[in-house]
């Protein structure tokens, strides 16, 4: 029998009034053009907070601190690995409220969204369900 591999991803809801931070994941990335919350993969041994706020920092150059878990989400690899997807989603607010700078090898765009704005883009399942909840 094949042994299931976990991951584990973190994501900020970085809201400023009624818009969220989304994302834009650039040409040559695994979901190249589809929108996402900031976030990725944590480390070993790494608190799922602590990925949020770090991948929050090295994606969009935004200092933030969790405040709560809003979602929780689980699937199996979309590209048929044997891999199970786990996924967190952290409320944060922001310390100060900077200017978004890109990582370029990551995402090529970002846009502040309302719920019903975000719902129109190409986005990846996981943040479709956390958007219709």
């Amino acid at each position: 029998m094949t042994e299931i591999a976990q991951k584990h991803l973190a994501y900020c809801w970085i809201a400023r009034g009624d818009r969220v931070l989304f994302l834009r994941r650039g040409p040559g990335v695994f979901l190249a053009g589809r929108w996402e919350l900031p976030g990725g993969t944590a480390e070993p041994g790494e608190r799922f907070e602590d990925t949020a706020t770090r991948e929050a920092a090295e994606e969009t150059g935004l200092t933030v601190r969790v405040t709560g878990e809003l979602a929780r989400d689980a699937w199996p690899d979309v590209a048929g690995r044997a891999l199970h997807i786990h996924a967190f989603v952290y409320t944060v607010e922001e310390e100060g409220a900077g200017e978004v700078v890109l990582n370029p090898e990551e995402h090529d765009d970002f846009a502040w969204l309302t719920r019903a704005q975000a719902r129109e883009l190409p986005l990846p399942d996981h943040f479709r369900r956390l958007l219709d909840r």
